[in-house]
This record gives structure tokens, C-alpha cells and sequence, in this order.
């Protein structure tokens, strides 16, 4: 299988670069730049690497770098935006601020003919993000692009196969980016498109079903994406000896913990132990208003339950685990602060022992994730379950959580998702969601007073999550949804709309 390296110096498109190249069917796997030398990218067999993008500026002593025997390796080099800098750095070219100032967002973008643009127009429009540029190209590199604030958009050094971008070719704002990307992939680099998921199905089975012969599997079911698509894999791996344990704390949106038990251990034949732990987590959570508070009682009261059922079923050899490629990246990116300290479970006490872990996707991307699931078997509703939070519910009402204001919000989301689910794919955002808050206010039904609760409807569009568009719904589908929530769900009073992007808000309320 050929694989592309993709370097990361801090920039925080690393994975969407990676997300491209595999969407191309190559495979690509992410190092933090400090994490790995030239003699381990040789043993790696990589095809080719790719410089990603960071905040620094190269010129600086404390930027990060990467050991110029690099360019000795004899493999060819993308550099995307400080990476295109980099490279040239690293080759002896000049690094400058930029005359112009910073160059940001949307940037007509001129190229000239070139293997890396073929199939791009000579005009088309980029997606800029810089305040440095390179001012002279390194002896053997030419200027093949150019915008009308930076002369030096992109070089090419055709002898030695590298190349430099100063734009970002893996973002949907850059038009012909994807095209950019492949050309690197297939003309450059020579790599053939082997990064198969069924290819990906049948070898991970055939790996766990080797290494977990005869040993007892407990995985924790939280009814998310990641961990029943590393259910059902492992199920078809070893079979009986796969023991899930889901435990529904009574924060999960309407149906969901049915459609888990009815889909783990009716349709797979799972053994799965559900428990429904709703009334123990509410009065641990009653009277906390603080949502970091919520999530920590929360998270604390999952690895209470699950602990006490594993202690039960006896002697377990394995640990599994839905872990995901982001989840192992974010726990620690070379020298860089932890983004989240990762464990599927909330981080288990450190007296439970396990002689292994199982940790099935942890190679694989959200989207990949859910191709698998599709190819296992499992419901669309399941394998395109909208980005949950852990808490669940919890961090969806502000204020306190009560059973009340739990079914209120069970039902307003139930039908706010109905309404949206029946328009065309087309129009639907990437989530959407209902939020109980904890104001209230007056309303009118009939001939008497009410006094209720605010409800929020949230829905982005968004291409990665890491920022996120509100999502322009038609004022008929809002007036059709705020009046079947204050008709049917008692105690809902109003309904507004979150109009909010992200930044400066976050997707979810709490």
C-alpha cells in the first residue's frame, strides 16, 4: 500500500490534509514533526510528504523546523502555506513579511503551466492565511502562480520533486485544491489509489481475530458512531466472546438507547448489558448548574457504572476501545498543549487492569469510520448519527438537569430533527440540534396565561467543525417546527433560532 507523511508543524489543518489525500484512496498518516528523523521516514516507504501549515514564521529560532536532510531523501516534497516556506527555507530561499501586509480568505490566483495545475484554469479562486511569503525561491526552484499581493503563490523544483504552495489547497474555498492535491498524489508521487475500505474490513478482521483468539472482549457501548462501529467489527472478529457493555445514563435523545439494544443484541447477536442508570446520574447531578461540573460528575459516574459490571462479569483479557485517528493525534501533538486527553471511557481508574487494548479504528477518520459501518451492516441511523456529546443531554440544557426538562427536550429535539430529516438531503445542515434553556418567559394559549421554558434550535453547516456556518433554514420550515414544539411539548413557551458561527461560538451550548 503506498502512504503519503504528512508533517505537522502546528497548523490546524493537518488532518483535513490527511482527510484529502485518503479521500483520494491513498493512504496518509500524520507525525508531528518533532516525532519522527530522516531515518524513519526512509524505513517508512513513504511516497511523498507534505509540509502542513503552522502560526510561526520560519525565520524565528524557536519556529519549528525539520533536519534538511530531508531534501537528501530523494522523495518528493508538498508544502502547504508554512510549509511552502519551509521548504523553501530549508533550500536557501528568503523569507519575508509580507510588503502587503497579511493576505487572508478567499484570493484570485494565477498559475502558470504546470504538472501540479494540470486541469486548473489559468485563473481561478484560493484560500490564503499568511503574513510571511517567500521573497527569493532557492537556486533550481521557479515561480509557477502568483496572486496580485503575493509574486510568489507557488515554486517547483522539477529536478528534485519539490513543490510549494502558499495557499491551502485541502480547504473547499480554494476551487481547484482537490485537483492540486491528486496531481501531487498521482503525477508526482506515482502513487496508485490502494486505500480500499473493504481491503481495510477484511484485514482488520483477519488481525483480531489472530491476536484476540479465545480471550474475552469487553468493549464500552456508548451507542455513538465510533463505538458501534468497533463493535460490530470486533463481533464478526471473535464472535461470543465480544461481551458490550452500554450503559444508557438517561441523557441519550429520544429512542436512541432502544435503537442500540435492538440493534447490538437483536440483529448482531451481541451479548450486551444494558444499564439503565438514568435515576442514579440525576441525583448526582441534581442542583449543578456549572457544565464543567456536569461533564466531570458525568464522565465520573459512566467509569463508576461500567467499572461495577466489569468487576461482575469476571475475568476480561481485553479492553476495546472506539478510539479514532483525531483522538490519538489531539492527545498530544509533539510540544504543542494537549487539545484533550483521550479515553473512550472517560479515563479509567488505574486499578483496572487489562492484558491488552483493542483499539480497531484508531487509524481511521470520522468519514472512514462510517463507510465501515455502512459496509458492516449497521442502521443509517446509527452510522450517520449526528456528533454527540459524551454528557449527552446534559450539556444541552443549561441549568440544572431535571427528568422534566430532560423529556421536554427529548421531544423538541425528536421533532426539530423529524422536520429537518424530511426536507431534501440537499438543504439539511451537517447538525442540528434543540437546547433547553434555563429562562423562561410568558406566554399565551388559548384564553390563559403561560410561564415556560425558552427552547433553542441550533443547526451549522460546516465542512470539518473546526469552523462552523449557522445554517440559513427557510422561515416555513422554523415556523413549522417552533409550532409543533409550543403545541405539543408541554412546558415550552418560545422558541428563537441560534444564529451564531462558530467562531465566536462553539457548535454545542455548554
Amino acid at each position: 500500500m503506498d502512504k503519503i507523511l504528512v508533517l505537522d508543524f502546528g497548523g490546524q489543518y493537518d488532518q483535513l490534509i490527511a482527510r484529502r489525500i485518503r479521500a483520494a484512496n491513498v493512504y496518509a498518516e500524520i507525525k508531528p514533526y518533532n516525532k519522527i528523523d530522516c531515518d524513519k521516514i526512509l524505513a517508512g516507504g513513504y511516497k511523498g510528504i507534505v509540509f502542513t501549515g503552522g502560526p510561526n514564521s520560519v525565520y524565528e529560532q524557536t519556529s519549528p523546523r525539520f533536519h534538511p536532510c530531508v531534501l537528501s531523501l530523494g522523495i518528493p516534497i508538498l508544502g502547504i502555506c508554512y510549509g511552502h516556506q519551509l521548504l523553501s527555507f530549508l533550500a536557501g530561499g528568503e523569507i519575508a513579511p509580507s510588503e502587503s501586509g497579511s493576505e487572508y480568505g478567499k484570493t484570485e490566483l494565477y498559475v502558470d503551466p504546470h504538472p501540479l495545475f494540470e486541469g486548473v484554469p489559468e485563473k481561478s479562486v484560493c484560500w490564503m492565511s499568511h503574513t510571511d511569503e517567500v521573497k527569493a525561491p532557492p537556486e533550481g526552484f521557479r515561480v509557477i502562480a502568483h496572486t496580485v499581493n503575493c509574486s510568489c503563490a507557488a515554486v517547483a523544483d522539477d529536478r528534485h520533486g519539490f513543490y510549494g504552495v502558499q495557499f491551502h489547497p485541502e480547504v473547499t474555498h480554494t476551487e481547484y485544491g482537490n485537483t492540486i492535491l491528486k496531481n501531487f498524489l498521482f503525477k508526482i508521487c506515482a502513487c496508485n489509489a490502494d486505500w480500499q475500505m473493504d481491503d481495510v474490513l477484511e484485514s482488520t478482521v483477519a488481525k483480531y481475530r489472530a491476536e484476540l483468539n479465545d480471550k474475552k472482549v469487553l468493549l464500552a457501548l456508548s451507542g455513538g458512531v465510533d463505538s458501534s462501529v468497533a463493535a460490530a467489527l470486533l463481533q464478526r472478529a471473535v464472535g461470543e466472546n465480544l461481551v458490550c457493555v452500554f450503559v444508557d445514563h438517561g441523557l441519550l435523545r429520544k429512542g436512541e438507547g432502544d435503537l442500540v439494544e435492538q440493534t447490538f443484541a437483536g440483529k448482531f447477536g451481541i451479548r450486551l448489558i444494558r444499564v439503565n442508570a438514568e435515576e442514579r446520574f440525576l441525583e448526582k447531578l441534581k442542583g449543578v448548574t456549572d457544565p464543567e461540573r456536569k461533564r466531570k460528575i458525568i464522565g465520573r459516574e459512566f467509569i463508576r457504572v461500567f467499572e461495577k459490571e466489569a468487576k461482575e462479569l469476571g475475568q476480561i483479557d481485553v479492553l476495546a476501545q472506539g478510539t479514532i485517528y483525531p483522538d490519538v493525534i489531539e492527545s498530544g501533538k509533539g510540544d504543542s498543549a494537549v487539545i484533550k486527553s483521550h479515553h473512550n471511557v472517560g479515563g479509567l481508574p488505574k486499578h483496572m487492569t487489562f492484558s491488552e487494548i483493542a483499539e480497531p479504528l484508531r487509524d481511521l477518520f470520522k468519514d472512514e469510520v462510517r463507510e465501515l459501518g455502512e459496509k458492516l451492516g449497521l442502521p443509517r441511523e446509527l452510522v450517520w448519527r449526528q456528533p454527540f456529546p459524551g454528557p449527552g443531554l446534559g450539556v444541552r440544557i443549561t441549568g440544572e438537569i431535571t427528568a422534566e426538562k430532560l423529556n421536554m427536550l427529548r421531544e423538541a429535539d425528536a421533532i426539530f430533527r423529524e422536520e429537518l430529516e424530511n426536507c431534501e438531503t440537499a438543504q439539511r445542515p451537517n447538525q442540528y440540534f434543540a437546547v433547553l434553556t434555563d429562562t423562561k418567559s410568558v406566554g399565551v394559549m388559548g384564553d390563559g396565561r403561560t410561564y415556560g421554558y425558552v427552547l433553542a434550535l441550533r443547526a451549522v453547516s460546516t465542512d470539518d467543525f473546526m469552523t462552523a456556518e449557522w445554517t440559513r433554514l427557510s422561515y416555513e420550515l422554523l415556523e413549522r417546527v417552533s409550532s409543533r414544539i409550543t403545541n405539543e411539548v408541554k412546558g415550552v413557551t418560545r422558541v428563537v433560532y441560534d444564529i451564531t458561527s462558530k467562531p465566536p461560538a462553539t457548535v454545542e451550548f455548554e
